[in-house]
């Protein structure tokens, strides 16, 4: 088992930055990945990005250019730092982690974004 814990959400205005956070409960081993979906309500949960144990990153194409995701091994960490931010991206964001076949997520942080 592994718990995951996000912070980092909150209010911006349009055009700013904000940093989420997911943190670990231990070690995460080979062959996972980690990253965020959002959620709107009326919408599909949509795959925001995602960065796998080698490195590798995808990114919906709504967050391109303006999204990072990025992984601190040693903290057990995922970040995903967002710029440029627009209304259309206010949701709550899921953490999740897949590793072994299981899915976990985290507990969701709301990000609202005001023009």
């Amino acid at each position: 088992q592994v718990q995951l814990v996000e912070s980092g959400g909150g209010l911006v205005q349009t055009g700013g930055s904000l940093r989420l956070s997911c943190t670990a409960s231990r070690s995460i081993v080979s062959n996972s990945r980690m990253g965020w979906y959002r959620q709107t309500p009326g919408k599909e949960r949509e795959r925001v990005a995602v960065v796998y144990s080698s490195g590798v990153t995808g990114y919906a194409d709504s967050v391109k250019g303006r999204f990072t995701i990025s992984k601190d091994n040693a903290k057990n960490t995922a970040y995903l730092q967002m710029n440029s931010l627009k209304s259309e991206d206010t949701a709550v964001y899921l953490c999740y982690l897949w590793e072994a076949g299981r899915q976990y997520w985290g507990q969701g942080t709301q990000v609202t974004v005001s023009s």
